[in-house]
C-alpha cells in the first residue's frame, strides 16, 4: 500500500467515525466524528461537543485526542491514526502535530476551514516539529452528504 492510500481497515474505522457524526447531529451538534486507533485497535472516540459543553475547542478531533491521551496515559500518541469525517481546522491540525499522531485519515475536505490540504497544510509543514501522514477522501461522499443534510434546514431557517 502506498503512503496516503487507504487500506481495508481504514474504511471500517471511518464507518465508525461516520456513526459518531450521525449521533452528534441527532444531538444538535455539527455532525463530525473521530476515532483514534493505535496498534490496530480503537483507543478513543469523539464527536463535536461545542454546543453541549459551550466549548469552542470541543471539536471531534480534540475530544478524541483528549480521550486517547487519558486512555493511554500519555499525550504522545506516537503510532496512532486519527480518522475523522471532516478535514481538520487549524486548531485540530495543530493538536494532531502536538500529539505526535502518525497518520490522519479524513473523509470530506473543508474548503472554508481545512488545514490539511484545503487552505493550509499544517500536518505536512516541515517547519514544525512533527509531520502527520495525511490520507484524504475516504468515504467523502457519505460525510459530505451527512453535513449537507444537517446544515440545509438550518441555513434555510437562518439558524447559524
Amino acid at each position: 500500500m502506498l503512503p496516503g492510500t487507504p487500506g481495508p481497515a481504514d474504511e471500517a474505522f471511518m464507518l465508525q467515525a461516520l456513526e459518531l457524526a450521525r449521533q452528534a447531529g441527532r444531538e444538535g451538534e455539527v455532525p463530525v466524528g473521530a476515532v483514534v486507533v493505535q496498534g490496530g485497535r480503537v483507543v478513543a472516540t469523539g464527536a463535536n461537543l461545542r454546543e453541549a459543553g459551550a466549548d469552542p475547542t470541543a471539536h471531534a478531533e480534540v475530544v478524541a485526542l483528549r480521550a486517547a491521551a487519558a486512555a493511554t496515559g500519555t499525550w504522545r500518541l506516537e503510532g496512532a491514526t486519527l480518522y475523522v469525517t471532516l478535514e481538520p481546522c487549524p486548531m485540530c491540525a495543530g493538536a494532531l502535530v502536538q500529539a505526535r499522531v502518525a497518520r490522519l485519515v479524513f473523509a470530506a475536505a473543508d474548503p472554508k476551514a481545512g488545514a490539511c490540504g484545503s487552505l493550509y497544510n499544517l500536518c505536512s509543514d516541515p517547519r514544525l516539529n512533527h509531520e502527520v501522514e495525511v490520507t484524504s477522501g475516504l468515504l467523502a461522499d457519505e460525510a459530505s452528504l451527512l453535513l449537507s443534510r444537517w446544515f440545509a434546514p438550518r441555513r434555510a431557517s437562518g439558524v447559524p
